[in-house]
């Protein structure tokens, strides 16, 4: 507790410049893929097309996975690993539990990929059997946008939310010394973040996690949301706004190209 309570008097410090390099990486690997007309190695419904095993689908979607959540997730939880680093110094083994609290942060985000990759693949099945959602893709992309911009009104947003804009109160009520505390800690922080922008990227689940044209606002929005000043108080607009989208995505399909006609 004490641990915390002074690493938030010093001040959130940003994170290691390992950690910000493997952000900008990251958002190099999914440029570079955009530009060079490779999205096959990091979009998700080519990485389990063809004739590649299942095996090795799933584990180079993991993999591809991670680089997506580097970029998109990482950024607006820089200030709670930040701080939890300034914390564990004084720990025995600080930098084990430093890499503990970041791998139960990604397992978390693993776990969701995993689910949300099955979703999608039960999803493609339906509209394979489905003459009429075949010929209405931009359903599927309405239907999602909906759901998000629904989501931002649900006190299950509030509750996250809060515990991902106050990394200082989280921490106080959740930091224990040692290695597996550390892993539980990341989980715990991983679920709150999860809770905030599960139903955001399940949108980049429909559009193409590999899609750039809205990687980077939904990245810019999620970041905003839990570190911009004021990010609290954009989240029902900008609900309003998903769900204004997803209606005319629904009933005028030929005004935008993307979402509808994303694979």
């Amino acid at each position: 507790m004490n641990a915390v309570a002074g690493a938030a008097r010093r001040g959130i410090w940003l994170g290691s410049p390992l950690l910000l390099l493997v952000i900008a990486a990251a958002w190099g690997l999914a440029i570079g893929a955009e530009l060079t007309g490779r999205l096959q190695w990091v979009h998700h419904h080519h990485l389990v097309m063809g004739d590649i095993a299942v095996w090795a689908s799933l584990a180079l979607f993991l993999l591809a996975w991670q680089v997506h959540i580097a970029a998109m997730m990482l950024p607006s939880s820089l200030p709670m690993i930040g701080l939890f680093n300034r914390a564990a110094a004084t720990q025995q083994r600080p930098s084990a539990a430093r890499g503990a609290f970041l791998g139960g942060y990604l397992l978390v985000w693993s776990g969701f990929g995993f689910a949300a990759l099955t979703g999608d693949a039960l999803l493609h099945l339906l509209i394979a059997r489905s003459h009429w959602l075949m010929h209405r893709p931009e359903l599927i992309a309405a239907g999602a946008l909906v759901l998000a911009g629904g989501f931002q009104f649900s006190g299950l947003k509030d509750r996250c939310m809060d515990k991902c804009r106050h990394p200082a109160a989280f921490l106080m009520s959740q930091y224990r010394q040692g290695v597996i505390p550390a892993l539980r800690t990341g989980m715990h922080h991983g679920l709150y973040c999860l809770g905030c922008c599960w139903a955001l990227m399940v949108v980049m689940f429909v559009v193409g996690i590999a899609n750039l044209a809205w990687m980077v606002p939904l990245a810019m929005l999620m970041f905003y949301e839990k570190v911009g000043p004021g990010g609290d108080r954009a989240v029902r607009p900008v609900g309003l706004a998903l769900i204004a989208l997803g209606i005319l995505i629904a009933m005028a399909p030929g005004w935008i190209g993307g979402p509808g006609h994303a694979h």
